[in-house]
This record gives C-alpha cells, sequence and structure tokens, in this order.
C-alpha cells in the first residue's frame, strides 16, 4: 500500500498556487513541489491530490493507494463521490476517473499538524515559477 500525503497552498484566494505531495511507498519517501498557477485554496487541494494521482500511475500502478489530507472539502467530496459545487465537479470527475485504474483508493481527512510534510512542499511551490506544464 502506497501513503500519499497532499496539500494546496494559495497565496491569495484566488492566488498564486502550489501542491505539496509526500509519497511513502516501498520504504522509501518521494517529494514533490508542484507550481500550479492561479487557483482557490480549495482549487489547489483538489489539484493537490490530482498531480499527487498522475505521479502514482506513473509510478506505483496497480497499488492500493491511501491518501490523507487536511482538507475537509476535498476528503468529504472524495468519501461521498458528490457534490453540489459546480467548481469542484470536474476534479470529482477527473478524480473519479483516474482512481478507477487503481485496485482500491482511500482517502482519509488528518489534521494540519500531521500534514506539515505536504504542506511545507506546497509552500515551497509558491515560490517556484509555473511553467504551464503543471496544473
Amino acid at each position: 500500500m502506497i501513503e500519499v500525503y497532499t496539500d494546496g497552498a494559495s497565496s491569495g484566494n484566488p492566488g498564486k498556487s502550489g501542491a505539496g505531495v509526500y509519497i511513502k511507498a516501498h520504504g522509501k519517501i518521494y517529494e514533490y513541489s508542484i507550481p500550479l498557477g492561479e487557483l482557490s485554496n480549495h482549487e489547489a487541494e483538489f489539484q493537490a491530490v490530482l498531480k499527487a494521482l498522475e505521479i502514482c500511475l506513473e509510478q506505483f500502478p496497480d497499488e492500493i493507494l491511501s491518501f490523507r489530507s487536511d482538507s475537509q472539502i476535498v476528503t468529504s467530496v472524495l468519501e461521498n463521490d458528490y457534490t453540489k459545487n459546480s467548481k469542484f465537479l470536474p476534479f470529482l470527475e477527473k478524480i473519479r476517473e483516474v482512481t478507477s485504474a487503481f485496485p482500491y483508493f482511500f482517502i482519509k481527512w488528518i489534521p494540519e499538524k500531521q500534514n506539515h510534510h505536504a504542506d511545507r512542499l506546497a509552500r515551497a511551490a509558491l515560490h517556484k515559477k509555473h511553467t504551464g506544464k503543471e496544473g
């Protein structure tokens, strides 16, 4: 099982955004700090999950994924597989599509203090240049 911690950060709402992805897999740690461009904080949180899923598709196909996020909105939408918010629906649909490639996908809400690795990576992404290739 692959443990994945995600976090999104925005400087302004919306504003310059970044995603942090911290992965524990097979006794190793993988860290990603990804600039996202201009997004709201919630959009950055969803994008962080999507970026993590893309990484897992490439590096850990066919693995069981256990995600953790400190975003109650993201975890609620994904656990319930439902949202009324039209801005979040495209994220839900894309995440639903990507997770179907894995045998199991779980997501769990965790307190911010337990997500400090992903938070640090997301904040670092705010200082990187967005190339348009990510996000």
